[in-house]
């Protein structure tokens, strides 16, 4: 039979067959490219996610150290407890009724050792739409214990972490906290998430199809990497006599407010800082965020106030910088000066100072000498040696919200402006730009870099970064910073820092009673105190800014209010610093020396305060009247310079029968429970300082009015 070649239609048949085996392999191998090469990565992870549970291993967050190693913030150790549904099903093969009760039996468990809602946990160890659902974190450890002891089918225990602060309410502000996810929230502890949040780990294991682990199959464990530390310059001990100084200054002036910040000179850092009120960081109020806002706020960095008296530092400084003073130089105050036809008082307009050399001027705050400094140097010289020591200008600390303060703008400041930012109006700043601007005045003349974090290192100790005295600019000269030094150190021997000196060490400072304003009007009633202290004045080392924000005892000046709880810190700071008092000529007779109470009865508020102020007494007054009708402690008490005087100015009428009602006292500060007291008409002798922790009479006695209780605090 005849081979016949291939028609043209069978050829056109087998070439479009061709084509289309072609065109099939091609979009085969598209497809492949596709799925292994395109998409291959997420359907290699559906597939992990299909036959393999994780578990999240938390990293240990890094802790926050002072300058010596005391812990101040710690992750400790906890677990979190999770839950696999389809472990907690079991299996098909189990009888019904076993299975049902053994699911009850673990809800019930787990919602009392968890104190959850049962229905809640029953719900989510039952949901078999997801492999894995977490029921608690940063439970503790003994809790984890109790449940891994009761052996739950499904029920897994992992290792967690919790943040803790040990000293509780320390440092509040400036530490800040995380959320409860372990994520820096505020403060350092947001600023420095970076640095100590660490990563975390895994735990992968296989699983069958009813999401159970295989017993044979694999389990991989990738171990978290842990934050770093980081170390502050803040000092403990320091910091420690800082914040009970604060407390006990906010209590006994009644005030709205106290910041408190203490820096080396000689470096910038950042030695101590308070802000009161505050609270206890490991129980932060989280369930009022008006409350919580108001009292994280880091009021030392973050808020800008206008400083008064203690701003005459910055002034001086440049006046003899620029040369139009020198300490011989000779002024004469009249009670005011009138500058582009405003009338600029002095705080002492009702009996002027008269004749003064720049060594009183300062010595006695006279306003008119600043105004008169501030005119001579003119709008030029005065604005730019301001922004020289950093006055308007950002403030480069490592710490957030960080204020720049404000001055009126170059364009619109008149003399009137200048004259009064030259005795401290018409000008803010924050707490830690004043300090650090004082600071280049007294060490020599340097700017230095304000900085709170020293080191980072890493779990092991080893340096990762350090942090070290860092110079900005140089404002004065080191001739000029020493005879702002002398300046200092006389107004606190000889004029009104008095309060702030020490027996036995050089102290050098200025006093500021600052205006406020409410509802953009300057409030006659409220004041902002302050003292600004460096010692010791040859060589110093130390700055500190105590301010007092609105206290509601009278008179309520710097001098009175903030310079003696100056005092306090700076000398014990002195002395846990090493430095030995060196007495001069009768200094060390008057240590610990006792003063005699003066009897003030009769007297008006204002008589009363000035004799206990020439007593070197402080005072607290009580009440709504004008003439002072009680006191304690009583005339003729011998007390220690510097106490407190509680002066009464009302009377409240007793019952009937002559008899009130002791009220409790437990738990009150000493403004509390003396407010407690005189409102039904009893008396309080103090017994100690801090919380009532007894009275007597007791609470709820009856006794006649006019009874002092004597009130122990502790």
């Amino acid at each position: 039979m005849p081979n016949n070649p291939p028609s043209d239609k069978t050829k056109n048949r087998i070439g479009w067959l061709f084509c289309l085996v072609i065109v099939c392999f091609a979009i085969m191998v598209g497809r492949l490219f596709y799925i292994q090469i395109i998409d291959g990565s997420n359907l290699q992870s559906r597939a992990l996610s299909q036959w393999t549970r994780s578990f999240t291993v938390t990293a240990k967050r890094g802790e926050i150290v002072d300058r010596n190693g005391k812990v101040l913030a710690q992750s400790a150790s906890a677990v979190t407890i999770s839950a696999t549904p389809g472990q907690v099903m079991g299996l098909d093969t189990e009888d019904a009724e076993t299975k049902k009760e053994r699911i009850r039996m673990t809800a019930q468990k787990l919602a009392e050792v968890l104190e959850m809602d049962y229905q809640t946990v029953y719900d989510k160890i039952t949901d078999t739409t997801k492999s894995n659902v977490r029921l608690a974190r940063q439970v503790k450890l003994e809790v984890g214990d109790s449940i891994r002891a009761a052996k739950l089918t499904g029920i897994s225990v992992t290792e967690d972490t919790v943040r803790a602060y040990p000293m509780g309410a320390f440092l509040t502000q400036v530490l800040g906290f995380c959320t409860v996810s372990g994520e820096g929230q505020e403060g350092l502890e947001k600023s420095l998430d970076k640095y100590l949040k660490g990563t975390d780990g895994r735990i992968v294991s296989e699983i069958d199809a009813r999401n159970r682990k295989m017993e044979t199959g694999e389990e991989e464990y990738i171990v978290p990497e842990n934050g770093y530390t980081v170390k502050l310059t803040v000092d403990y001990v320091i910091q420690a006599i800082m914040e009970k100084v604060a407390q006990r200054a906010l209590e006994e002036n009644g005030a709205k407010a106290v910041q408190c910040v203490m820096m080396n000179v000689k470096t910038g850092e950042i030695l101590g800082m308070v802000n009161k009120p505050d609270f206890d960081l490991n129980n932060p109020p989280r369930g009022d965020l008006t409350q919580l806002s108001a009292l994280m706020r880091n009021s030392c960095v973050q808020d800008a106030y206008e400083p008064g008296s203690t701003f005459k530092i910055l002034t001086t400084a440049l006046a003899l910088e620029n040369g139009v003073t020198s300490v011989s130089d000779n002024f004469y105050c009249k009670g005011y000066e009138i500058v582009d036809g405003d009338k600029i008082s002095c705080w002492r307009s009702g009996n002027p100072h008269g004749a003064e050399t720049l060594v009183e001027g300062v010595a006695n705050s006279c306003n008119p000498v600043f105004i008169n400094l501030a005119l001579r140097m003119g709008i030029d010289t005065f604005y730019d040696g301001l922004h020289s020591f950093g006055i308007g200008k950002e403030v480069p600390i490592d710490m957030p919200g960080a204020t720049s303060g404000q001055m009126i703008a170059y364009k619109y400041v008149k003399n009137v402006d200048i004259a009064r930012v030259g005795f401290g109006q018409s000008v803010s700043v924050s707490p830690v730009q004043l300090l650090t601007a004082a600071a280049a005045a007294v060490n020599g003349g340097e700017l230095l870099k304000p900085h709170i974090v020293g080191e980072i290192l890493t779990d092991s100790g080893e340096l990762v970064e350090s942090f070290g005295k860092e110079v900005v600019g140089t404002p004065i000269s080191a001739q000029t910073s020493e005879t702002v030094r002398s300046l200092l150190e006389n107004a606190v021997e000889n004029g009104g820092g008095r309060n702030a000196y020490i027996p036995g060490y050089r102290i050098g400072g200025k006093t500021g009673t600052a205006q406020k304003y409410i509802n953009g009007k300057v409030s006659r009633d409220v004041h902002i105190c302050s003292f600004m202290g460096f010692a010791p004045m040859d060589d110093p080392e130390i700055g500190l800014l105590f301010i007092v924000d609105e206290p509601s005892v009278r008179p309520d000046y710097g001098s009175t209010v903030a310079a003696p709880f100056a005092r306090q810190v700076l000398e014990e700071t002195l002395k846990y610093l090493g430095v030995q008092p060196e007495y001069e000529d009768g200094e060390e007779e008057i240590v610990g020396k006792n003063v005699e109470v003066p009897s003030v009865t009769g007297y008006t508020i204002a008589d009363a305060s000035s004799a206990m102020t020439e007593a070197k007494l402080r005072v607290m007054v009580d009440g709504i009247g004008d003439t002072i009708t009680d006191q304690l402690p009583a005339a003729g008490a011998q007390v220690p310079e510097g106490s407190l005087v509680v002066l009464y100015t009302e009377y409240v009428e007793p019952q009937d029968d002559g008899l009130v009602d002791v009220p409790d006292l437990t738990g009150m500060s000493l403004v509390p429970a003396n407010r407690a007291l005189r409102a039904v008409g009893l008396s309080m002798k103090i017994d100690g300082s801090g919380i009532c922790t007894g009275q007597n009479p007791k609470a709820g006695e009856r006794v006649p009015a006019g009874t002092i209780v004597k009130v122990t605090f502790d």
